[in-house]
C-alpha cells in the first residue's frame, strides 16, 4: 500500500526541483487564457522559468502550478504526443461544449488517471460514465488499456486521451479553470472565487487506479483544493482519497457531487447516451445510409387524440437491413405519432427535432440536418451486433417517452423502407412543413407582447440572461422565440421564462421598461438595462455559447462578426479565443455581442446602429453558408450589392487592409453616421 501523505510531500519536493530546471519560453496555442490553471488563480501570465517560479512560490508550491508549467515546457519544445493523445485543448472546442455542459447532455466530468490492472474493468467503469452522461478524460495507463479492450476515445465518444501521463490531467483542471472565467464570470487572479466556483459549480470527479508517481499523487492531491472526491480503487491510504471498488465507484462519486440521474437501459443491441452524440459514422464505416441527397428520406413527428395509437408499437413498411447491399443508399421516411393529454399541436416540430439528438444517442447510428434532407448511417460494427432498422424505431419510442414523461403518453414509429411508400409519405409531409412554416414565418418581435428568456447557462455564468424574440434567437442559436414559447408550456418553472415587454423606452435599440425590470431581477441584480438590438448601448450579456460576435471597428465606422470556427486573427487584431475571453461569463461589454448566425439575417439585426448597412466584415465560411438565404434579402432591402461589398480574410485580415477594400468598393458604412 502506497501512503498518500508521505508520497505526496515527496512528490513536492521532486516537483519543485523540476521547476527549478525550466529553460525555455512556452506558451499554448488557440487560448486567450495563457496557462489557465496559473493565470485563473494569480492573473500572470506565465511564460518562462521566471513567472513559473514566481506563481509557483506565490501559491505555495502547488503541484498543479507545477504540472501546469511543466507541461506546457515539454509541449513548446517538441514534445506533444502524437494521436490518440490530445493534449491541450483549445478554447474553440471547450466553448462548443458550453451548451452540453448546461443543457443536462452532460450531467458532470469525470478524470481518469492510473494504469488498470483489468482493462475490462476500466472499460465497464468508463461505459457506466457514458451512460451517466458524463464527460470523461483520461490520462496515464488507462489509455492504452482502453484501446486494448476495444473502447473508442476521442472528444464524440466523451472519452477524451488527454496524455500517456497522469500529470496531462492538468489538462482537465484547466478545462474547469477556464470555464470559470468564460462563463461563471470568475476574474484571473480571483482565487477564492475560482476555487469556490471549482467546488460549487463544477461537478467533477477523479477516479484513481494504482501505479502513480510520488509527484503524480501529489498532483493529484492536489485538486482537493477544487473540491474534487478522489476516488482510490486499489493501492493508497492516508489522506482523505475516498476508497472505492469498480462497482461502485461512479456511484460513489456522483453521489459526493450531488450528480442525480436515472438510466433505463434500452432492449436494443447498441449502447444509448449522449456520449455518443458527437461521433461520426465514416463512409468505411458504414454499412447502409439514408438520404444525404443519395436517396429519398424525411422524419416527421404528428399528434394524434388519445386511444388512436398503441404506445411502443413499432412498425417497419419495406425491407429489412438484411435485405440491403452493403455500402448502398436506401430510401427512409421515419413517422412519429405521438398522443398525451397535454401534448399541442404547435409542440411538434420542437419534439420532430429531438429525432436528430435520439438517432445520435446510439453507438452505432448517425444522424444529420431534418425534415426531407434527413442523412443516416447504420455502422457495419452496430448491424454485425443485430442492430435492425426495427431498433432504431425502438430507441425513438423510448427516448421519446423517457425525456417527455409529463407531456406524451403513447409513442408509436413507423419507418417506411419501401421506395414508393416512401415517396408517397414524404410528398403528404412536406405539405406539413409547408403548413409549419406559413405560422410562424414573418412573425416580428412587434407582432407579441411576450419575449421569452433563457437561463440554462447560468449554470455556469450566473448572471448571464438571453431574452429570445421572434427576430432574435437565442444567441447559441439553439432556441428560437417559439422554443422558448413551448419549453415554457411544457416546464413551467424551466429554463425558459416569459418576459413581458412593458413599455418600450427606445425603439431603435429594442428597449422596453419590462424587458429591463426582468433582465434586472433574473441577473441578480447585476444588469440593469438591456438592448435587444444595440451592441454599442446596453448589449446584451453573453454567456460564452454564442455562435457568433459582433463587434464595433470604430477605424472604419463598421462592425464585423466572427464565428467560433475561425482559427485566424480577426480584423480587429484579436482571435475569436481572445475576444470570447474578453466578453464572455454574463458580462454586458459595449461594442461587443454574442450573436446567432441565423440573427445576421434578422430584419433587427444591427438596427441600433443603421442595421446591416454597418457589417463590414464576415468569415468566408459564413457568408458561403448564409448565402442563399442573405442575397434575396438584401435584394428585399435594396441592397443587392452589399453582399459583395462585405469584406472576408480572403481580402482583408488587417485593418488596414480592411480599409482599403471598403473605399474601393465603396461600402456604404465610410458614409453613415460615426459609431463614436
Amino acid at each position: 500500500m502506497t501512503d498518500v501523505l508521505f508520497a505526496k510531500k515527496a512528490g513536492e519536493e521532486l516537483l519543485k526541483t523540476q521547476i527549478a530546471g525550466i529553460s525555455s519560453t512556452f506558451s499554448y496555442d488557440e487560448t486567450a487564457y495563457h496557462l489557465p490553471v496559473s493565470y485563473s488563480l494569480t492573473g500572470i501570465a506565465v511564460s518562462d522559468r521566471a513567472t513559473a517560479a514566481d506563481v509557483f512560490a506565490r501559491m505555495n508550491n502547488n503541484p498543479l502550478i507545477a504540472a501546469e508549467c511543466l507541461l506546457a515546457e515539454k509541449t513548446a519544445t517538441g514534445g506533444r504526443e502524437p494521436a490518440p493523445y490530445t493534449g491541450f485543448i483549445g478554447d474553440t472546442v471547450i466553448r462548443k461544449l458550453g451548451y452540453s455542459l448546461v443543457d443536462g447532455s452532460i450531467l458532470g466530468l469525470a478524470l481518469i488517471v492510473g494504469k488498470p490492472e483489468s482493462a475490462g474493468g476500466a472499460a465497464a467503469i468508463c461505459r457506466e460514465l457514458q451512460e451517466k452522461y458524463m464527460l470523461t478524460f483520461l490520462a496515464g495507463g488507462v489509455i492504452p488499456s482502453l484501446s486494448e479492450a476495444g473502447v473508442k476515445l476521442g472528444l464524440e465518444y466523451r472519452l477524451v486521451p488527454l496524455g500517456s501521463t497522469p500529470l496531462y490531467g492538468i489538462h482537465f483542471v484547466d478545462i474547469i479553470a477556464r470555464v470559470a472565467m468564460m462563463f461563471g464570470g470568475v476574474t484571473p487572479g480571483d482565487a477564492h472565487r475560482l476555487l469556490a466556483y471549482a467546488a460549487e459549480r463544477a461537478k467533477a470527479i477523479v477516479i484513481v487506479f494504482p501505479g502513480l508517481s510520488d509527484e503524480e499523487i501529489a498532483f493529484v492531491d492536489g485538486m482537493r483544493v477544487l473540491g474534487f472526491p478522489i476516488l482510490s480503487l486499489t493501492g493508497y491510504e492516508g489522506g482523505e482519497w475516498i476508497p472505492a471498488t469498480p462497482d461502485t465507484v461512479v456511484r460513489t462519486g456522483m453521489e459526493k457531487k450531488g450528480i442525480r440521474v436515472n438510466v433505463t437501459a434500452i432492449p436494443i443491441p447498441m449502447a444509448c447516451s449522449p456520449a455518443f452524440e458527437g461521433k461520426s459514422i465514416r463512409k468505411e464505416e458504414m454499412y447502409v445510409e439514408f438520404g444525404g441527397g443519395r436517396s429519398p428520406a424525411f422524419e416527421l413527428l404528428r399528434m394524434k387524440n388519445v386511444g388512436e395509437i398503441t404506445d411502443g408499437q413499432v412498425t417497419v413498411i419495406g425491407p429489412e437491413i438484411g435485405s440491403m447491399t452493403e455500402g448502398t443508399a436506401n430510401p427512409l421516411g421515419i413517422i412519429i405519432e405521438v398522443a398525451g393529454k397535454t401534448m399541442k399541436k404547435d409542440y411538434e416540430p420542437v419534439l420532430e427535432r429531438r429525432i436528430h439528438n435520439f438517432v445520435n444517442y446510439g453507438e452505432g447510428s448517425w444522424h444529420v440536418a431534418q425534415r426531407d434532407i434527413i442523412w443516416i448511417r447504420i455502422s457495419k460494427e452496430a448491424v454485425a451486433k443485430g442492430v435492425k432498422i426495427e431498433h432504431i424505431g425502438k430507441l425513438l419510442a423510448s427516448k421519446f417517452r423517457m425525456d417527455f414523461p409529463q407531456l406524451l403518453d403513447a409513442v408509436a414509429v413507423t419507418l417506411i423502407t419501401d421506395k414508393d411508400k416512401v415517396l408517397v409519405a414524404k410528398a403528404a409531409a412536406e405539405k406539413v412543413y409547408e403548413e409549419r412554416d406559413a405560422r410562424i414565418k414573418g412573425m416580428r418581435d412587434a407582432d407579441v407582447n411576450t419575449y421569452y428568456s433563457c437561463t440554462l447557462c447560468q449554470t455556469f455564468a450566473p448572471n448571464h440572461v438571453c431574452v429570445i424574440t421572434p427576430e432574435r434567437p437565442a444567441l447559441c442559436g439553439a432556441i428560437s422565440w417559439l422554443d422558448g414559447k413551448i419549453a415554457y408550456e411544457i416546464s413551467p418553472s424551466g429554463a425558459n421564462q416569459p418576459v413581458e415587454k412593458g413599455s418600450l423606452i427606445n425603439a431603435q435599440n429594442g428597449e422596453f421598461e419590462g424587458v429591463n425590470r426582468f433582465v434586472k431581477k433574473a441577473s441578480h441584480g447585476e444588469i440593469e438595462r438591456c438592448s435587444l438590438y444595440s451592441v454599442m448601448e446596453y448589449p446584451m450579456t453573453c454567456c460564452g455559447c454564442f455562435e457568433c460576435i459582433a463587434l464595433m471597428l470604430p477605424e472604419v465606422n463598421g462592425i464585423m462578426v466572427v464565428n467560433r470556427e475561425f482559427k485566424g486573427v480577426t480584423p480587429s487584431g484579436m482571435s475569436f479565443s481572445t475576444l470570447a475571453g474578453t466578453i464572455g461569463g454574463g458580462a454586458q461589454t459595449p461594442g461587443f455581442a454574442g450573436i446567432s448566425k441565423n440573427y445576421i439575417l434578422s430584419d433587427r439585426f444591427l438596427q441600433g446602429e443603421g442595421g446591416i448597412e454597418r457589417l463590414v466584415w464576415l468569415p468566408a465560411q459564413v457568408k458561403d453558408e448564409l448565402k442563399p438565404r442573405l442575397l434575396p434579402l438584401l435584394a428585399q432591402r435594396g441592397l443587392p450589392d452589399l453582399f459583395d461589398k462585405i469584406a472576408d480574410e480572403t481580402n482583408a485580415t488587417t485593418i488596414e487592409e480592411l480599409t482599403v477594400f471598403l473605399e474601393k468598393v465603396g461600402h456604404p458604412a465610410l458614409t453613415m453616421k460615426p459609431l463614436v
